[in-house]
């Protein structure tokens, strides 16, 4: 929303329309945009509708490419121990693998748990997208290809598998801390653990 806010209120954009959902594509048919943004949308957009802009569809993706495409991003840096940062691309008709335009690195802690990192994420999105947008709309960027060879992609159900805790597995402290510090996101119940016939949700707060 940060990032729609900021070009509505740019006295040279026309915003057509703010779209959520997967049935809303629709309106990019209507309307004939020359640029199409995504930041945030959680659907695949089809080659159809990536092809109807006039100049190209570019979004903006919560993680330093080609690391951590997909979902979750936030989560598998954490996990992963893999760079931190958000990424600016045209789209193609892969998940996250269109030519980068630019990119940011964010700075971790080892007390950031999932929400901190999102939190900073967001922030530099709308960083990034600021100073980018006007060498955008001037024509004066292009993109260069991510190198297939490199990077991490997940699934949405890989989250789900790592939110539950083996009560015996047994694990490396500092693995097992960026797991669950991963998965702190409050008021979100996340990681859980099933002992006695009992579901048990867990967190950590790590602090310095």
């Amino acid at each position: 929303m940060r990032v729609y806010d900021w070009l509505c209120d740019k006295k040279n954009v026309f915003v057509h329309s703010l779209l959520t959902t997967k049935d809303q594509l629709e309106v990019i048919k209507e309307t004939q945009p020359d640029y199409v943004v995504s930041c945030g949308y959680r659907h695949i957009v089809p080659e159809e509708i990536l092809n109807i802009p006039n100049e190209g569809c570019l979004n903006l993706h919560p993680a330093y490419l080609p690391y951590n495409r997909g979902a979750n991003p936030n989560v598998w840096s954490i996990v992963e121990g893999t760079p931190a940062g958000v990424t600016l691309h045209w789209m193609d008709p892969g998940i996250d693998t269109g030519n980068i335009i630019a990119q940011q690195k964010v700075g971790t802690d080892f007390s950031d748990d999932g929400k901190d990192l999102n939190e900073k994420l967001e922030d530099a999105q709308v960083e990034l997208f600021q100073k980018v947008w006007p060498d955008v709309v001037k024509e004066e960027v292009t993109g260069r290809c991510q190198n297939e060879d490199e990077g991490t992609y997940h699934r949405t159900n890989e989250f789900d598998d790592l939110c539950e805790l083996n009560p015996d597995e047994e694990v490396r402290v500092k693995d097992f801390l960026d797991r669950l510090r991963a998965l702190t996101y409050p008021p979100y119940d996340n990681a859980e653990i099933e002992v006695d016939g009992e579901t048990y949700y867990i967190e950590v707060d790590i602090t310095k």
